[in-house]
């Protein structure tokens, strides 16, 4: 629990008498219940601390200390725009920011970036925080959080932003977990000192007729396959379920099967979560594709706009009550108007009128809200979006987080202290862990998340082994090293077959290792790596695979573990040719490795940057990116390395050795 002054307080409340974490405390000789449990709350409250300071920190010190040339450079400050009003997003304001007459200059600011909107400098004015719509080569489009003054006649900057609502969720969750006696399961079982994790894992949890209808839906598997089938038979017995899914096995198709049953046999209300937006869209889309009512909480904004239809915001649009609200709405603003004529008493039964309007108004949306709940088979969030208000009072006994991996401990419990007593992650440890701003942090631990930490623990999984995304040869190396072998093919080498315009090195394993003799350097803010043989040699790649006819830009995925390389390809495809609407390269998605987690494309072009007489690799030496990076492709897999400096990591080094058996090393396209 924290204090005013943000200092963590110990918790003295305990168990009840009889439970395992009672008789724990009374081995304990200072009276504090939950020995184990307290030093967890206190870690992860330290360590959300340092996120946030840092995060702040870091904001704060770039807008205080950079110069305008460095902003503009690293592409996260935006000088000198004009704006105007560009329509609604469900009742929040769109504003269009542009350069008239001129193509912004380099920037890297995305979809569902939180942003700032400032006319000077944010740190001496009240700043408008938003959140970014859209964005073209001439224009960035943000949903705003409220109505910019004379937006017409002054000029704006736009600065990124930080993020308080994630830190004050997270710790609202901790104390939850570790006060509320409605939590004692989860913290007996996350972090009591349970002796058989794997038996108290699987048994069944305490949920009367609930967990009975479960049991009878365990065995009513339909079109899975057999690795899949056993994932949702334990999801439907066990109080805990853990499913590892490896690259293309179908982690999310499961999930959505899950919560589909969970759903139609009315084990709900049921909450479905994931740490990024994108995920959660993804569980949504397949739950409407199964005829499950399911509602989208969280901004509109940060919805994929084919699914808008599913935001709570969009069904409270077509409420049966909106036209009351309306109405109410039509009556208070016309009384407001009429207000500076009115005088003494009149005046004054006025105000009361219209403070009564406005709380029928919040009380008919607030009827409004929980009617759409009340109907909802499924609500998916974000990890971080099941904190919010709209939820404090419901309950949910299951629960389901997909890309379980990706999300801190602190977040994962926000969902979880919703009542969860039945609990499925869907993960892999093997690919990217969650992402950690503050370097101590995540050092402390941070960066580990939940469901790696009860694998390590000793929960049971189930691994899905059957993969459906790459090509047989492009499968072959990280299932041996990552996945013990166990992964098979769901799809054919006739199905992936290898796409015209590049000269594969075996036309039968559309795999290329290109071995550059560049050399890297630091990219111009500082911070990151560019290699400018490597990138270079990347758009003529492009140009190979766009010359066969058979595959278009947006087939083609160029990865790099770096974002100074991802700036330095983006500025080189523009003046290529560029990547606008009709141009050559429209469609071309250029991401970090991180950024590529969870996608899929027909062919990747990776471009691995280090090269160096020292050896040294930085984070490329995390083997989890390098599985991320190789596991994107469907038909084609082309990499773009320095032999020399990769070979001094083992992972990358046992890859360069595969590609050198298969002989798949391809010299011949640095002389075309």
């Amino acid at each position: 629990m924290a204090d005013r002054k943000g200092k963590v307080r110990r918790i003295k409340r305990g168990p009840p008498a009889g439970s395992s974490a009672h008789r724990e405390s009374d081995e304990e000789s200072d009276g504090v219940s939950f020995p184990r449990s307290q030093d967890h709350f206190e870690k992860f409250n330290k360590l959300i601390e340092w996120e946030l300071e840092d995060e702040m920190a870091a904001v704060e010190e770039r807008l205080k200390k950079w110069s305008r040339e460095r902003l503009v450079e690293n592409g996260i400050t935006l000088f000198d725009l004009e704006g105007r009003n560009d329509g609604w997003l469900f009742g929040q304001r769109i504003v269009k920011l542009f350069t008239r007459g001129e193509a912004l200059p380099h920037h890297r600011f995305r979809h569902g970036d939180i942003v700032i909107l400032s006319r000077k400098n944010p740190l001496k004015e009240k700043v408008i925080e938003g959140t970014v719509l859209s964005r073209s080569r001439k224009f960035i489009r943000v949903v705003v959080t409220q109505q910019p003054e004379k937006i017409r006649s002054d000029t704006w900057r736009l600065d990124r932003g930080a993020n308080r609502v994630a830190h004050d969720r997270m710790a609202n969750a901790l104390e939850s977990l570790f006060s509320d006696e409605s939590s004692t399961m989860l913290r007996e079982l996350f972090y009591g000192q349970v002796r058989d994790m794997e038996g108290s894992a699987s048994r069944p949890a305490n949920m009367g007729g609930i967990q009975k209808r479960l049991a009878a839906q365990a065995n009513h598997t339909g079109n899975l396959n057999s690795s899949q089938s056993e994932a949702f038979t334990k999801a439907m017995q066990n109080r805990l379920s853990l499913i590892q899914g490896p690259p293309g096995t179908g982690k999310t198709h499961t999930a959505v099967r899950i919560l589909a049953a969970w759903a139609r046999n009315g084990a709900g209300p049921v909450l479905a979560v994931a740490d990024s937006n994108v995920a959660v869209d993804n569980l949504l889309e397949g739950l409407l594709e199964q005829g499950v009512k399911a509602i989208r909480l969280g901004q509109p904004v940060k919805v994929r706009e084919a699914l808008r239809d599913a935001t709570m915001a969009a069904q409270m649009e077509e409420h049966h009550l909106r036209e009351d609200v309306e109405t109410l709405i039509a009556l208070n603003e016309d009384a407001m108007r009429r207000l500076p004529s009115l005088k003494g008493k009149e005046k004054g039964l006025a105000h009361r009128d219209i403070n009564k309007g406005w709380k029928d108004v919040r009380r008919i949306e607030n009827e409004m809200r929980d009617d759409i709940l009340e109907h909802a088979q499924v609500i998916c969030a974000t990890c971080v979006g099941a904190g919010d208000l709209l939820l404090d009072s419901r309950r949910f006994p299951l629960v389901l987080l997909d890309e379980a991996t990706q999300a801190t401990e602190p977040a994962t419990l926000i969902p979880l202290t919703k009542g969860a007593r039945h609990v499925v992650m869907v993960g892999d440890h093997h690919q990217l862990p969650p992402t950690v701003i503050s370097r101590r942090a995540e050092h402390e631990g941070l960066s580990c998340s939940l469901f790696e930490r009860m694998i390590a623990l000793g929960a049971p999984s189930t691994m899905l082994t059957t993969q459906y995304r790459m090509h047989p040869v492009i499968r072959e190396w990280p299932s041996e090293r990552f996945y013990g072998g166990q992964l098979e093919d769901g799809v054919s080498a006739e199905e992936r077959s290898a796409p015209a315009g590049f000269v594969w090195p075996d036309w039968d394993a559309p795999v290329a290792f290109v071995p550059v003799e560049g050399s890297e350097d630091t990219s111009p803010d500082g911070a990151s790596k560019q290699n400018m043989d490597e990138a270079g040699l990347a758009v003529r790649v492009v140009d190979m695979l766009l010359s066969g006819g058979d595959i278009t830009p947006s087939e083609i995925g160029v990865v790099t573990p770096y974002s100074g390389q991802v700036r330095l390809l983006n500025d080189l495809f523009e003046s290529a040719g560029g990547r606008e609407e009709h141009e050559r390269y429209h469609g071309l998605e250029i991401k970090t490795v991180d950024g590529y987690q969870g996608r899929e494309k027909d062919v990747i072009v990776l471009s691995a940057v280090r090269a160096n007489d020292t050896g040294e690799m930085g984070f490329l030496t995390d083997r989890r990116r390098l599985n991320v990076a190789i596991t994107r492709a469907r038909r084609g897999l082309i990499l773009l390395g320095h032999p020399r400096t990769l070979r001094n990591d083992s992972s990358w080094a046992s890859w360069c050795d595969w590609a050198s058996e298969r002989g798949l090393e391809a010299y011949h396209v640095l002389h075309m």
